[in-house]
């Protein structure tokens, strides 16, 4: 064999050499990619549902002004939604949802009217409590019934509104006037503590006994007096899902909103405790 036969042979196996290498390279190559996409997450049907149309929340007359609010910001962190709220007393509300009104969420002043609810298996999972409210005496601007405690409100000629004792401002109110062994009658009995606020914002009434929340709220409508005797009536307030929520991906969102970070700061600068 000639020399320049054996270098042409030499210089094919270094060249099949260098094609088996890069070849061997490129499959390497495409293996790693291969497995990085197969690593990556499929985010596609993990995805959260979008979050829209009509949610119905029934709730506590009390909650109505930090709800609003809520509902508001729900509404813009959920394009294409409507919160709807239906505010009275609790044991009302309660009523209407066992009775087949329809609702997505219930939010109550205590866990005894949420109990109507949940006895009737018409509410998913238990009830969480998301806040606390107490007592505190409304009175006319400035005072002129010189009311400084509970007792006061035994006072002959003066007026006074309670909430009624089937709902929860009320039963709260008959709570502390029974650790105070103080027996009153008041001019009328209201239906949610809403009204028993608004008898003394008409001047229809000199006092009242509501939550603080709602003195709050009123500003200077009326005067708030506390009194100790309400740290023995603090009412916890649950939220639940409805078992037959027409919406209950908004729903649950709404709950969510509600128990976050974000909602108890709304809820706590309305006068509302910590649960």
């Amino acid at each position: 064999m000639t020399r320049s036969v054996r270098r042409t042979r030499r210089m094919l196996q270094v060249a099949g050499a260098g094609a088996a290498a890069l070849l061997a390279l490129s499959a390497c190559s495409s293996s790693s990619k291969s497995s990085d996409s197969s690593d990556k997450p499929d985010t596609s049907s993990s995805a959260s549902p979008k979050i829209s149309g009509n949610i119905t929340v029934f709730a506590a007359a009390s909650l109505k002004e930090s709800f609003q609010t809520l509902g508001k910001e729900f509404e813009q962190q959920h394009p294409g939604t409507k919160v709807n709220f239906n505010f009275g007393g609790s044991d009302t509300l309660a009523a209407s949802i066992t009775g087949g009104a329809p609702a997505d969420v219930f939010a109550a002043a205590s866990p005894k009217t949420m109990a109507i609810v949940t006895g009737k298996k018409d509410a998913v999972g238990t009830p969480a409590t998301f806040v606390r409210n107490q007592l505190e005496i409304a009175t006319l601007p400035g005072n002129p019934g010189k009311v400084s405690s509970l007792k006061d409100l035994t006072k002959s000629g003066l007026k006074v509104v309670l909430c009624d004792r089937t709902v929860p401002c009320g039963a709260a109110a008959q709570k502390a006037l029974d650790a105070s062994h103080l027996k009153l009658t008041p001019v009328s009995y209201e239906q949610d503590v809403k009204s028993a606020l608004n008898k003394v914002e008409l001047k229809e009434a000199d006092a009242s006994v509501v939550y603080k929340t709602d003195v709050h709220a009123a500003g200077s409508k009326v005067q708030g007096v506390e009194f100790p005797e309400s740290a023995q009536a603090i009412n916890d307030y649950p939220i639940v899902l409805l078992k037959n929520a027409p919406n209950a991906a908004g729903a649950k969102a709404f709950i969510a909103l509600v128990q976050s970070a974000e909602g108890q700061k709304v809820l706590s600068q309305a006068g509302f405790l910590k649960p």
